[in-house]
C-alpha cells in the first residue's frame, strides 16, 4: 500500500521532512514579526540588552565603543524578530535629526501591514547617570507622541543583597516624578544585562522588562515576541501547548473510526504539523531542515510511529479506565496518544533550547529520538485524553 496514504506500519521518512518543513514555513509566517526600536546615549548597553534579552546575537556588540554609527535595523535569522538600534542618542542638532528621521520611519511603517511596523521602544539609560536632562526627557515626550509605548529602562544597575543602589533609585524617582509618558504605568525597570565576573553581580531585571514588554505589545505580535525571547521557557510552553490541544482533539476526531495499532502511522502527518508549531514557538535557533530530520527520526520508524506496540502492552496504564479494546486506537487514546507526543516535544524543545544550537548539532539524530521517546512513554502512562 502506498506511504503516501500514510496506513502503512511506519510514515515515510521523506514524507514527515517534507510535511514538517511545510508546516513549519507556514508557522512561521502566521507567527508574524515583532519589532523593537531602542534608544540612549552612547555607551548605554543597548545592544548588550538586546542580546541578553533575545534568542539570537540581533544587533552588533562592542566592547567600550560605539557599535552603531546610524539607526540601523536588524533582523532575527527566523524573521520573527526586529530592532531599530539607534547609535547613541546625544542632545541637541544630533538628537534632534535622529528623532526626525525615525518619526518618518515610524509614519511610513504605519500604512503597512502590522509585521512591518514598529510595535515598542526602549528607552535606555545607564544606571550611573546622574540625571535625565531635559533633552532627553523631551525626546521621550516626542517619541511618545507618535503613539508607540516608550519603556524607560535603566542599565548596568548595581544590585547586592537584593538592593538598587541609592544613586539610581534616586535617579529613578526624579525620571518618574517628570510624569513623563512611559509604559506600563510609569514605571521604569532596572537591569543588569550580563553577570559581572569580576565585581560578583548577577545579572537581573531582564524577566520584569520582558513582561513589561509583552504587555504593551499588539496581540497581533505576541507569538512572534514570545519565538524570539530566550529568558522565560513556561511562556513559551504554555503557548505551544495550545497547538497540542488543538491537534489531540483533531486526532480524537480521526479515532472516533478505530484505527488498527499496526496503523498508528495515519497520525503522524498531524502529529507533523504539530511538532513544527511547537518548533517555531520555541524558536530554537536550529536549522529548518535540521529540525525536520530530528522530528522524522522521532515519528517514523524505531520511534512513535511504533508507538502500538508500545500502547498495546501499557493501555490499562494509557487510558483512563482502561475500558477499551486492545488493539484498536479509538478517538481517547488517539487524543491521548497525541497529547503525549505534543508534551513529549514540548519537553524535547526545553532542553534542546537550554543546550543551545551549537550543542544540538553534536547530538545525533539517534539521541535526539531517544531523548523524545523517554518524554512520550513517561506521559503516555499518565496523561489523560485532551477534551
Amino acid at each position: 500500500m502506498s506511504t503516501r496514504k500514510r496506513t502503512s506500519q511506519h510514515a515515510d521518512v521523506t514524507d514527515v521532512i517534507s510535511d514538517f518543513e511545510k508546516a513549519y514555513e507556514s508557522a512561521l509566517k502566521d507567527l508574524g514579526k515583532f519589532n523593537l526600536a531602542i534608544f540612549g546615549k552612547t555607551g548605554a548597553g543597548k545592544s548588550t540588552l538586546i542580546n541578553a534579552m533575545f534568542s539570537a546575537e540581533v544587533a552588533k556588540t562592542g566592547n567600550g565603543r560605539p557599535v552603531t554609527l546610524k539607526t540601523e535595523y536588524f533582523e532575527h535569522p527566523s524573521g520573527y524578530f526586529g530592532v531599530y538600534d539607534s547609535q547613541g542618542i546625544e542632545v541637541g542638532e544630533e538628537g534632534d535629526k535622529i528623532l526626525e528621521r525615525f518619526r518618518e520611519i515610524i509614519s511610513e511603517k504605519r500604512s503597512q501591514p502590522i509585521n512591518e511596523q514598529i510595535h515598542v521602544i526602549w528607552y535606555c539609560v545607564r544606571g550611573h547617570d546622574k540625571r535625565l536632562d531635559d533633552g532627553q526627557a523631551e525626546f521621550i515626550e516626542r517619541l511618545a507622541d507618535e503613539g508607540l509605548p516608550v519603556i524607560f529602562v535603566f542599565t548596568q544597575v548595581e544590585k547586592r543583597d537584593g538592593r538598587i543602589h541609592p544613586a539610581v533609585k534616586e535617579t529613578a524617582e526624579s525620571v518618574v516624578a517628570r510624569g513623563l509618558p512611559l509604559s506600563p504605568e510609569n514605571r521604569v525597570f532596572f537591569t543588569m544585562a550580563q553577570k559581572d565576573e569580576f565585581s560578583g553581580l548577577e545579572a537581573h531585571g531582564l524577566k520584569e522588562l520582558l513582561d513589561a514588554t509583552f504587555r504593551v505589545a499588539p496581540d497581533a505580535v505576541a507569538k512572534a515576541l514570545n519565538a524570539a525571547q530566550k529568558l522565560d521557557l513556561d511562556r513559551k510552553a504554555e503557548s505551544a501547548r495550545e497547538w497540542v490541544i488543538g491537534a489531540a482533539a483533531a486526532a480524537g476526531v480521526a479515532g472516533a473510526t478505530p484505527i488498527p495499532f499496526s496503523d498508528a502511522a495515519v497520525l503522524v502527518p498531524l502529529q507533523t504539523g504539530m511538532l513544527a508549531k511547537i518548533s517555531v514557538t520555541f524558536g530554537l535557533g536550529i536549522q529548518k531542515g535540521t529540525l525536520a530530520t530530528l522530528v522524522a527520526s522521532a515519528l517514523t520508524a524505531g520511534g512513535v510511529a511504533n508507538a502500538g506496540k508500545y500502547l498495546a502492552t501499557n493501555l490499562v496504564k494509557f487510558v483512563p479506565g482502561g475500558n477499551v479494546a486492545a488493539g484498536v486506537i479509538r478517538a481517547g487514546v488517539a487524543s491521548s496518544l497525541t497529547y503525549a507526543v505534543g508534551e513529549a516535544w514540548i519537553a524535547v524543545c526545553g532542553r534542546l533550547f537550554g543546550l543551545g544550537p551549537a550543542a544540538v548539532d553534536a547530538l545525533s539524530k539517534d539521541e535526539i529520538r531517544d531523548m523524545f521517546l523517554s518524554e512520550f512513554k513517561k506521559r503516555a502512562k499518565t496523561v489523560k485524553p485532551a477534551k
